[in-house]
């Protein structure tokens, strides 16, 4: 049994609903988990392992995801860790890798840390719960890329079986 920490950055609500479902998948292997929104303080050294989960919004990770990796990095070194990202772009098949997928090369990029298993999932489209300018600049971005823009649209992309393997992958994270 592990003591592990998931911490997440989400704009609409499908990175916590990602963290939930981990989170469930996780405690039934037996593990004590806790999930906090990375705005919350939390003592990573209590915990043996940690996850962060981040959402993609207008094309770039939240800057507080940064923020508290350099603000905690030396311990995210010390203990088995994980990074995933959520965004529509992962709904395509060339882009749901960690290899594939802009977000997350940019993230591997940008941040001075590099944790043991990466991991992509699909977001959440969802036009009627939008304001009307993310509405529109995401109606726009999928006419680009050939999605659903359809005002009424409401798909989850999310593959909850790449989810399930994510959270066995991580139930098996050690001290490397």
């Amino acid at each position: 049994m592990s003591k592990i920490l998931i911490v997440y950055s989400s704009v609409r609500g499908q990175t916590r609903k990602v963290c939930a479902h981990i989170e469930k998948k996780l405690t039934a292997l037996g593990n004590e988990v806790q999930v906090t929104s990375i705005d919350e303080s939390v003592d990573l050294a209590e915990f043996d392992k940690i996850v962060i989960g981040a959402s993609i919004r207008h094309g770039k990770h939240n800057p507080a995801v940064y923020d508290f990796i350099e603000a905690n990095q030396s311990t995210l070194e010390q203990k088995p860790s994980s990074f995933f990202s959520v965004s529509l772009v992962a709904r395509k098949p060339l882009k749901n890798t960690p290899e594939t997928n802009p977000y997350m090369r940019a993230f591997v990029d940008k941040s001075p840390w590099l944790p043991q298993l990466l991991e992509v999932f699909g977001g959440n489209l969802n036009y009627p719960g939008y304001n009307m300018m993310d509405r529109n600049i995401i109606r726009f971005i999928m006419w680009i890329t050939k999605g659903p823009t359809a005002a009424d649209t409401n798909v989850e992309y999310t593959d909850w079986q790449k989810v399930d393997a994510y959270a066995d992958k991580v139930n098996l994270l050690s001290a490397g």
